[in-house]
This record gives C-alpha cells, structure tokens and sequence, in this order.
C-alpha cells in the first residue's frame, strides 16, 4: 500500500484502501438498504424514546419543592446509574444461558477483561453523561420544562457538525438546510422566553447561556463519542459494553457525592434522603431512558436518537399545560411546525448523499478494460478458435490466495 492505494500484486490494479471516508459511505449504503425487521426496531426506538424523553423533564419539575430540589441530582444520577448496572448484569447473565455451543463464553473471566480493554473508550461518554446528567437538573431551574427540551433540540445540530469531524459521516445541502430550520424553530419558541434567578453569582442572562452552552455541548460530544466506542467494537455484546458504560458512570457520580462531602461535611453524605415517589419515577425513566439510547447508537444512530427526542417536545409542553399550567403559546405551536418540516426533510429520500464514483473503481475498471482490449488484439492476430478450445490445467485453477 502506498499514499492510501492498494495495489494487485498479480494484475496491478489499483484500488484506494478503506478509510474513514468509505466506512461512511459504506454506512450510508446500508441505511439505504435497511431491512423491514430493521425498521420495526427504529420505530419501536423512537416510539419509547419519544415516552421516556417526553415524560423526563415532566418527571424532573414534579420532583421539585418550593422550586428547589430536596434531593442531591447527583444521588439520584448515581442510583440510576446503579439501576442501570443491575439491568445490564441481568440480560448478560440470560444472554449466556441462551449461548450455542461452540461460542466463546460471555462469562469467562478472559473474555470480561479483554472486552474491559477492548471498550475503556467508554469512560469518556460515561464521564459526559455524567456531568451532562447534573446539568439536567439545574436548567430546569431556570426554564420551564417544554423549553428544555427545546434548547435540548439545539443538539441535533452540534451533533452533526461532530458525526462530520469525528465519523466523517456526510450529509447532503437539504439535509443541512433541515438542520437550520431545526435551529429556527427552536428560536422562534425562544423568542419570550427569559431565565429567573441568579446563577453562579452572574448576572441573570449570561448564568443561563453558560449552562444553556455547556447543556448542549457536552451531551453532544458524549452521544458522537458513545456511537463510536460502541460501534467500533461492534461483536462485543451490548449488554457486557453497556456493563462497562454504566460502571463507569457510578463509579464518577460515586466520586460526585465523595466531592460535594468534603465540600459540605459529612451531613451531606444521604444519597436518599429528599426522595419521593416522583423521584424513583425518575430513576426508572432515566435508566430505560439510557439504556434505549445505547440501543440506538449502536443499531441506529445518533441523528435519529435525536430527532426522536425532538418529536417528544410536543408531549412534554401539552403535558406541562396539563399538569402545571404553563401557557402554550404560538411561538411554541410555530416552532413545532417548523421542527416538523425539518424532521420531514431531513428524512426524506431527496435528501440522501449520493455516492460518487470512486477514483480507485475507475481506475480499475479502466484498467481492466484496456487489459481485455489488449487481448483481443492479441487473440485476433494469433486465432481466437485455438484460444477457446484451450483447456486450462489444475495449476492454473488453483486460487491465488491460500486456502
């Protein structure tokens, strides 16, 4: 191989070798060609995601009281985490009793330690989450619970600029055009909405851009970094990655709690105290929340993940109108419609990349037709009957390659 082409050792073709480039088309040939099993999974992805996410910060404001939480948001991160943990050592301990024979045991302590090495590039997303996981509670202490999940849309379109940078995923000039009026919709609902309150000490406005920042950022790069990590050790069980994902995030909202002890005292140190009847309903859609999304970036991806979410928001706003009394109002009914339109277009069969051809192919192809031109020439001159009825010997039958 030399500058990235391969090149036949027999006939001399040449042809580019594989890359970030062609995985990605590779990738977007099979979304192409996806199976009607494989969308009954996606719809069933998004049908419980659009339940969970919509419900979630619904669940959140119900925690509150007096507009504050009772609770440590990281106790409750931490035990969703742990709830997490249990799931995942369940469904691998039926996935092994479910093994043929002749696989590698899921339980072996070989194959748990070289898949704890193979996946230590979970650490990272479960450190985002993790920190991404307190930040939830804190913006629900400034916005209401559908603006939430607006700005929470905003992520669509970080998280295509990363999928670009990190995946070299590709996406078409409609599908960017989505995108932008994905980030339109969601200004036009933005338009009357004004955080309350302090918030680190800063002036009103610019406490809750920062958090409004950091809230869109760091999901965005732990969602992009948790597809790659599970998608690139794509024979490893789900349920043995996600084993390791979620430990992580214990054991880092484990070291939350040990930080805000020796900040606070010991006093603090209650992870259930404050909790209620709404916050174990909290726990248990946090947990299937995140135990749906591994699903999806590992058998969909991470534009789809929140596209679903962006679906949710009309739930979340008729169910804080319902349950709250926060007014619906047309910035809000406006910015649906338009987040709609975006989700239809960016969707839609116009949209799809279209592959070019590729240098290497044409080189081969070139090749291998100035190669049969070549032998036509040279079969007319010596007798193309002497040539058909040439019976080829067993050296010749033999594969190049070994066996």
């Amino acid at each position: 191989m030399k500058n990235g082409i391969l090149e036949c050792s027999v006939c001399h073709s040449k042809l580019l070798s594989p890359s970030a480039k062609t995985v990605s088309r590779a990738y977007d040939r099979h979304r192409s060609r996806v199976s009607s099993k494989q969308r009954a999974l996606n719809t069933l992805l998004v049908v419980g995601d659009c339940i969970l996410v919509g419900f979630q910060p619904v669940l959140v404001y119900m925690c509150k009281v007096d507009g504050k939480f009772k609770f440590s948001p990281i106790s409750v991160n931490f035990l969703t985490e742990l709830a997490k943990v249990t799931f995942a050592i369940v469904m691998l301990l039926l996935e092994a009793r479910h093994q043929k024979v002749g696989e590698k045991p899921l339980l072996s302590i070989s194959t748990f330690v070289q898949a704890a090495r193979n996946n230590v590039l979970l650490a990272v997303p479960a450190l985002l989450y993790a920190i991404n996981n307190y930040l939830k509670f804190t913006m629900q202490l400034y916005f209401n619970p559908a603006t939430v999940k607006m700005l929470s849309n905003l992520k669509v379109l970080v998280i295509a600029v990363l999928l670009k940078i990190i995946m070299k995923r590709r996406f078409s000039i409609i599908q960017w055009e989505a995108l932008a009026l994905l980030l339109i919709g969601i200004s036009i609902n933005q338009l009357r909405s004004l955080p309350e309150g302090p918030a680190l000490g800063l002036p009103v406005g610019m406490g809750a851009y920062i958090y409004t920042f950091i809230f869109i950022t760091v999901p965005s790069l732990a969602s992009v970094y948790n597809e790659y990590a599970l998608k690139s050790q794509y024979e490893t069980s789900i349920y043995l990655q996600n084993l390791f994902l979620y430990g992580y995030g214990a054991i880092f909202n484990f070291l939350g709690i040990l930080g805000t002890v020796i900040f606070q005292g010991p006093g603090s140190f209650h992870i259930l105290e404050g909790h209620s009847k709404a916050t174990m309903f909290l726990i248990f859609n946090n947990a299937a929340q995140g135990i749906l999304s591994s699903f999806f970036f590992k058998y969909a991806d991470t534009i789809l993940k929140k596209y679903s979410s962006t679906v949710a928001t009309i739930f979340t706003g008729i169910a804080s109108a319902t349950l709250f009394g926060h007014t619906l109002t047309a910035n809000f009914v406006l910015g649906i419609s338009v987040v709609f339109i975006s989700m239809h277009q960016f969707f839609s069969p116009l949209s799809k990349v279209k592959d070019p051809p590729q240098n290497g192919t044409l080189e081969l192809v070139d090749h291998q037709d100035s190669h049969r031109s070549k032998e036509s020439f040279i079969n007319m001159a010596a007798g193309a009957n002497e040539e058909a009825s040439h019976l080829v010997g067993s050296d010749e039958k033999q594969p190049l390659l070994p066996r």
